[in-house]
């Protein structure tokens, strides 16, 4: 049996314009890495394994929660969402989103018209997101233990569609709630891969952290 515990990484500079800039965690994605690391070590803190992508905020995030990585997988690294908004803008007129209530309808837009292929010139076509993601999870699920996986939103909405068998316009709607430092249990157990428990921030339940329950 496998046991995957998903995070998504701490708030990062949420006033990016790319994907470099975005690419580092704000004061508070700090703080919520190390309330979320305090937490899992006064219930369940042990993992046989700590995998991340190559990305620095999923890096800082594990590092912050006081993990030390044994493993890192650009697989697990975010899709190009910027260069995805500037396709959009560029080739259907639709421009990028000015603040979360644009990004609620930005997203699911960017989704459907990268699934259909109708972006051109990205960095990565969705078969290829999807295909990466979903055979990084599977030789994960492959090796019995408990591992924890700090990764990003998209990764973690693709990996609950390969679980649930997701449309693609569901797996954009489950990725505009995946909050930053989100606990997603998965197991895989009898040849299953199964969804055990979405989106979870104990960590963040008291009244006084609820200015930190974050999504961009």
């Amino acid at each position: 049996m496998a046991e995957i515990i998903l995070v998504r990484h701490g708030q990062a500079n949420s006033r990016a314009e790319n994907e470099a800039e975005y690419d580092r965690l704000s004061p508070l994605g700090r703080e919520q890495a190390r309330w979320l690391g305090a937490h899992l070590a006064a219930t369940n803190g042990h993992f046989d394994r700590v995998v991340t992508g190559t990305l620095t905020r999923q890096r800082d995030t594990a590092s912050a929660m006081g993990y030390r990585v044994t493993e890192e997988d650009p697989r697990l690294n975010e899709l190009s969402y910027f260069s995805l908004a500037q396709a959009m803008e560029a080739q259907h007129g639709i421009p990028a989103p000015r603040d979360a209530r644009e990004f609620a309808t930005h997203l699911p837009q960017v989704i459907d018209h990268w699934t259909r292929d109708g972006l051109e010139q990205v960095p990565e076509t969705y078969a290829a997101f999807a295909a990466r993601v979903t055979a990084v999870i599977d030789e994960i699920c492959a090796r019995p233990g408990r591992v924890l996986v700090v990764t990003s939103g998209g990764v973690i909405g693709m990996t609950l569609r390969h679980a649930l068998g997701l449309q693609n316009g569901g797996m954009a709607k489950v990725m505009l709630q995946i909050m930053n430092s989100s606990l997603h249990r998965f197991e895989f157990v009898h040849g299953q891969f199964m969804l055990a428990g979405f989106n979870a921030t104990p960590h963040l339940d008291t009244p006084d952290r609820a200015h930190a329950r974050t999504y961009v």
